[in-house]
């Protein structure tokens, strides 16, 4: 269902986490091969896409959207999938584009395209450069071969450090993805690997350790000891590497996963984790809008050409919307907060829950020196508390 449109769409509700920003997020589902750890919602097709259909259908559901959370600007864009970097960048400007027209994009707006190193080619990324896109997200994943054989990529080491190279003559800003706790990955090798990775010239790394997510390739070759990941004690110490060799390389963790020199993290990732308000938009894009009487959460069909036929009948893809509590926005606030370097305003807190964190189970916590004070008042996950995060959240959430 949808929810209704504020009483008044000129007025932009207040509410507690609007001074965040306003971002938009736009789903390219598809993928030249999945990957067998992938849970995402990807698709391979083997016909041509039909960019301009799908460009008319995001088009629409970007209106859509626009009527639901009238009155913003926009501060970040993040074409994610997927493989958006498949798309002509006819196709991404015309996105870009449709943004701007419902919203208006910020001078300053940070907009991201994620890429595959075998989808790079140096004109392609010029005519996203031209489109409007200033920041793109490389998905290496590994620097050896061996490794990106194993985890189903289609590029080679080198392939991705020509990539890299490519990005960085065309755009100020990048970052690329590596994953860690690999089967058989030793903290030696893994140290190494990332000082290779920090020699080229990086200001943001995203360093993921692996899952075993439920329902991919991955899940079925472990659940039949084909596949064994390194041990808890062993992805610890991998964990350890990462903080340690990143942070004596000027690039801190920001957030658990993501590493960046200072004022080169991800914008439009910081929104989410401080839980500002976004627009999810494609296939399978989720969305936290302010409309009226509060916070709503969105999710569209995700099957591709699912998607595009309820766009097609009905104006968007929205198969779900969820009126959300003060206890869902607290606990959603938390969860995604103290991921965090910075950690949450408990006052936010307060606000967006209708009662404060409880004094007593955050004393213990603190005693147990798994989450500490700043002095600016914020509270944050301590390093030893980052690893145990989810028992964090759940004991001050409760």
């Amino acid at each position: 269902m949808t929810m209704p449109m504020p009483e008044d769409p000129a007025r932009v509700p207040d509410h507690p986490t609007r001074d965040v920003g306003f971002g938009v997020y736009l789903h390219w589902p598809f993928c030249a091969a999945k990957c067998p750890y992938c849970d995402f919602n990807s698709h391979v097709r083997h016909a041509p896409v039909d960019e301009p259909r799908f460009l008319a259908a995001f088009r629409r559901e970007i209106g859509h959207a626009a009527a639901l959370a009238p009155e913003r600007r926009v501060t970040s864009i993040f074409l994610g999938g997927g493989t958006p970097s498949l798309m002509r960048p006819e196709t991404v400007a015309g996105l870009i584009a449709a943004v701007d027209d419902a919203w208006g994009i910020a001078p300053e707006a940070e907009i991201t395209l994620e890429a595959n190193p075998t989808s790079v080619e140096a004109g392609r990324f010029a005519g996203y450069r031209a489109a409007g896109v200033n920041r793109v997200s490389l998905g290496v994943q590994a620097l050896d071969d061996a490794s990106l054989k194993g985890l189903g990529r289609l590029h080679s080491a080198e392939e991705a450090l020509a990539a890299i190279r490519i990005a960085q003559s065309r755009f100020a800003r990048m970052s690329f993805d590596l994953i860690y706790a690999r089967p058989d990955q030793t903290p030696a090798a893994w140290r190494a690997e990332l000082a290779r990775a920090l020699s080229y010239a990086a200001e943001h790394l995203s360093l993921y350790q692996l899952t075993i997510e439920p329902g991919t390739p991955f899940h079925g070759l472990a659940a039949a000891g084909r596949l064994v990941p390194p041990d808890e004690e062993t992805a610890r110490i991998l964990y350890d590497v990462t903080q340690e060799v990143c942070g004596q390389a000027g690039l801190p963790a920001y957030e658990i996963s993501n590493h960046a020199r200072p004022g080169a993290e991800s914008r439009h990732n910081l929104l989410y984790w401080r839980y500002g308000e976004y627009a999810g938009i494609g296939p399978g894009a989720h969305g936290r809008l302010v409309a009226a009487p509060g916070r709503i959460g969105t999710v569209t069909e995700r099957a591709p050409e699912g998607w595009l036929a309820r766009v097609e009948a009905a104006g968007h893809g929205i198969a779900e919307t969820e009126a959300l509590s003060a206890a869902d926005q607290g606990d959603e606030f938390l969860m995604m907060g103290l991921r965090l370097t910075e950690g949450i305003d408990p006052a936010r807190y307060a606000a967006l829950k209708g009662r404060p964190l409880d004094a007593g189970r955050l004393a213990d916590l603190v005693a147990e020196g798994l989450v500490a004070h700043r002095p600016d008042g914020r509270i944050a996950a301590t390093p030893r508390g980052a690893p145990v995060l989810n028992a964090l959240v759940a004991a001050l959430a409760a």
